[in-house]
């Protein structure tokens, strides 16, 4: 049974010169406990994606399209305040600023009471103990000496490490993680990665987390989504998608990672760049950089449709 449903989900932007389609009929789910890592080249909908799902679209881009569920129940659309209390409680969100998402003027232990005891029947002195707890579990040293801190008085990776502390103190059943480990550098990566992936185990917590790193979608996700101009390309798990890709774009995504156990001389690469959403060109959107295209391709959209251990959206797998 999947935690959280995403069905035909269509983001637009309505622009004087008309409407772009950030997000064009996306549809996955996450059951508790799993991890879906997605992927893509800046611009793809991935962040987009996200948004949707938490609430949090930028005006003036809305949902125009499809549903989502968080166990079984519709949530995209929920007046602001009940998707607020949804937000904090059911959905934590892990953003990739974690200037953006801490308060300045409070330390981070008010921070964390705050939203427990918002979320959670618990007391202010639990709270804080609870928030000394997650601190130490995020892995910042001498948290019962650093609670009363203030945010300025953290380093970059430190700060990242109490904005996930952050989203899961509440213990909610879903995490979108934008991003979580951009500004972190290899060994914190590495813990937080770890941390994460604890979570996924020993709570069920679902988590949806985007990055462009596949490198970290490879050692933390179980499935993984590869996106394409707003569009899901390619989705299954992360290791027939690493090693067997089937859509070319994913394949080339994937041959752009250097390999550990032999030499190479030149890593594989894409030619052109992400089309504008104002110019998607018609067919399949990646036709114009693929290798492989063939006249249907530049005519007919494909959907996602079964490619070995995939589902690949390629014309090349059509029955």
């Amino acid at each position: 049974m999947s935690l959280l449903d995403v069905k035909n989900l269509r983001v637009e932007f309505p622009t004087r010169r008309g409407t772009l389609v950030a997000l064009d009929d996306v549809s996955f789910s996450i059951a508790p406990g799993e991890i879906l890592g997605v992927v893509g080249e800046s611009g793809a909908g991935k962040s987009m994606t996200g948004a949707a799902i938490i609430g949090l679209l930028e005006p003036p881009g809305r949902i125009a399209g499809g549903e989502i569920r968080l166990d079984g129940k519709r949530i995209d659309n929920l007046p602001y305040e009940e998707m607020r209390r949804i937000r904090g409680r059911q959905i934590g969100a892990i953003f990739q600023d974690p200037l953006t998402t801490l308060n300045p003027l409070y330390t981070i232990g008010r921070q964390l009471a705050e939203t427990m005891t918002t979320h959670l029947p618990i007391g202010p002195g639990e709270a804080r103990e609870r928030a000394i707890g997650w601190l130490e579990l995020v892995g910042i040293p001498a948290a019962r000496e650093r609670i009363d801190s203030y945010p300025h008085e953290f380093s970059g990776g430190m700060r990242q490490r109490v904005v996930i502390a952050l989203a899961l103190c509440a213990e909610p059943r879903l995490i979108v993680a934008d991003e979580p480990t951009t500004a972190l550098d290899v060994s914190i990566q590495a813990q937080v990665i770890a941390l994460l992936k604890s979570l996924a185990r020993e709570k069920g917590t679902a988590m949806m987390l985007v990055t462009h790193d596949m490198g970290v979608i490879a050692e933390t996700a179980d499935r993984v989504a590869v996106m394409y101009a707003g569009r899901i390309v390619e989705i299954g798990p992360v290791r027939e998608v690493v090693k067997h890709a089937n859509h070319p774009y994913a394949q080339g995504l994937m041959g752009s990672i250097p390999p550990l156990d032999r030499r190479v001389d030149r890593l594989q690469q894409i030619d052109g760049a992400m089309p504008r959403l104002s110019a998607i060109p018609p067919g399949c959107a990646y036709n114009p950089r693929c290798p492989q295209a063939f006249d249907r391709c530049r005519v007919q959209r494909p959907e996602l449709m079964p490619a070995g251990a995939t589902d690949a959206a390629c014309w090349l797998h059509a029955p």
